[in-house]
């Protein structure tokens, strides 16, 4: 029967730092873009939302190949980070991250411009012809109102950073306790033919994404009926 080992658990805190930083990270800037994308009706937001987008279309390892080159020892970041007597971002922790904040965007953004566009502008002029600043606005009249998209924002975000591999292994390889997470670990126990641990760890993550799903969708439910 599979146990978690230390390899899995040192796994498991890798993945899990990284599926919360992401989220936090995401939450925090995806907020304004996506308050942005949903008041704006020009060609440069169709070209922003494209951009935000693409990570839907883009293979992982074509992403993570560019991010190689750019925060590599090689490229523009990575070089200026060294000649500052800093370390190139290629295969940290940190490196992984910005990887992660790119390729999971599209899952924070759209649900939140979704959640913005359905709430429309007028409980806003509202609350500033009753001279609410704009802190104000957001705290007691837009989250308030749009909740359920933040919910849905990063719950989507935590469980697909969860998944990702490509991205993960091109950029950041596979170091124990630094960048292997529990995609790659699946990987690097299937390619060992330790199947029992692979099928053990890729049943917790099949497990996950149903519970996850099933909030997300339980959540859309319960906000569409309370808007009828």
């Amino acid at each position: 029967m599979f146990s978690l080992g230390p390899a899995e658990w040192q796994a498991i805190e890798v993945t899990a730092r990284l599926c919360l930083y992401t989220t936090i990270i995401l939450l925090i800037l995806a907020t304004p873009l996506a308050w942005w994308l949903a008041q704006k009706r020009s060609t440069g937001r169709v070209v922003v939302q494209a951009i935000v987008a693409l990570p839907l279309v883009l293979p992982p390892t074509v992403l993570g190949f560019y991010l190689l080159i750019v925060l590599g020892p090689r490229g523009v970041v990575g070089q200026t980070l060294e000649n500052l007597g800093l370390h190139h971002l290629a295969f940290t922790f940190e490196g992984i991250l910005i990887a992660s904040v790119i390729y999971s965007m599209p899952f924070a953004v759209q649900p939140l411009t979704e959640a913005f566009s359905h709430l429309g502008r007028r409980p806003v002029e509202v609350a500033s012809s009753l001279g609410a600043g704009m802190v104000d606005r957001f705290l007691t009249v837009i989250l308030p109102m749009t909740r359920g998209g933040f919910v849905v924002a990063a719950t989507l975000t935590f469980a697909h950073t969860l998944g990702e591999f490509g991205v993960i292994l091109m950029l950041g390889g596979s170091i124990p306790g630094e960048t292997k997470v529990l995609s790659v670990l699946i990987y690097d126990h299937a390619e060992a033919m330790n199947y029992p641990a692979a099928h053990g760890l890729s049943l917790m993550l099949l497990v996950f994404a149903f519970v996850t799903l099933f909030v997300v969708y339980s959540i859309n439910r319960r906000f569409a009926v309370a808007k009828v």
